[in-house]
């Protein structure tokens, strides 16, 4: 079984040299972890002082240079997670081969434990954003995909997520500057009706990647620093990464079906809390979820330079 699936794998993932689009196949199975290219390039990341209802976190303005990785084209969906919550599959891991850019063995990926409520909170699950979990356990779905496939998959860092999220604009959203088209492109606070969507069912952005703007929050790698753009005036222009060194506060962006037109723009920064375990009972509290963070998300992405063995540990793990 496990032979077969690594064909499977291995016929997916030709080709991909050329860095095209891919679907990645879980255990053979196809769950919309469609990828999309984006080639490197430099952008203007921040907000100009002239944008409406900017914060002062968001400048100055610095170009920044991104090396090419691949982007899921859509945000990580119940369906995905619960393989991860449930590690049902994780017997028919592919076998080791030294071509992966992954060799691991998916039994040491520690997984999330099962929460004390119903994280979907009714809002729905099949085709729907996964939700509530900690910047953590969305770094071991990470890991854990990784195993499963054999290609390296993390979350993106702050610089990614806005270089992608923007796809070579320089407005306020990167479809313009009018927050009335924004029913087109997202669900937040106006249009949402007071709960997530499923995702894909809006408008793109021009390199097509779905739900950027609202339906949920998404992690980043970064630790949160509100003077870090005044360090990438001097230096660490290229690939910037801000590494945590503490478990508060950490970087999601892209606003939720929760939020005010204003913090959907591209350069918006938003910051994670104590406080979105607030109702969490558990003594000490739970490392795998944000019971009171019922607007948080994540996407993953893959470098295409494949980094070292410590570098792939590094974002893995807090």
């Amino acid at each position: 079984m496990k032979k077969v699936l690594f064909i499977l794998l291995f016929n997916l993932s030709f080709g991909q040299n050329n860095f095209n689009s891919y679907n990645q196949l879980i255990a053979g199975k196809n769950y919309k972890l469609e990828m999309i290219p984006i080639s490197s390039g430099n952008f203007l990341m921040g907000s100009p002082n002239s944008e409406k209802n900017r914060l002062a976190d968001e400048g100055p303005q610095n170009i920044i240079n991104i090396d090419s990785f691949w982007m899921a084209k859509y945000e990580t969906t119940w369906d995905l997670y619960h393989l991860f919550m449930r590690r049902t599959i994780d017997e028919i891991q592919p076998s080791f081969d030294s071509k992966n850019e992954v060799n691991l063995d998916v039994d040491g990926v520690s997984g999330a434990t099962t929460p004390y409520v119903e994280m979907s909170f009714g809002m729905g699950k099949d085709g729907y954003p996964a939700i509530s979990m900690t910047q953590l356990a969305a770094k071991k779905f990470c890991e854990w995909l990784s195993a499963m496939t054999g290609n390296f998959y993390r979350l993106p860092t702050e610089a990614e997520w806005e270089y992608a999220c923007r796809a070579n604009s320089k407005t306020a959203y990167s479809f313009g500057e009018n927050p009335k088209l924004l029913k087109q492109y997202a669900w937040y606070k106006e249009n949402s009706e007071e709960k997530y969507h499923k995702v894909g069912t809006k408008k793109p952005n021009k390199w097509g990647l779905y739900d950027m703007h609202g339906n949920v929050s998404e992690w980043t790698l970064d630790q949160y620093n509100s003077k870090v753009y005044y360090k990438y005036s001097i230096t660490n222009t290229t690939n910037p990464y801000e590494k945590p060194t503490k478990l508060y506060p950490r970087v999601v962006r892209g606003g939720s079906w929760m939020s005010s037109s204003y913090k959907l723009r591209s350069a918006s920064r938003q910051v994670s809390s104590k406080q979105w375990k607030k109702q969490d009972p558990q003594i000490p509290r739970s490392l795998w979820w944000h019971t009171d963070a019922q607007f948080v998300g994540f996407r993953v992405v893959r470098p295409k330079t494949t980094p070292s063995l410590k570098k792939k540990e590094e974002y893995w793990n807090d």
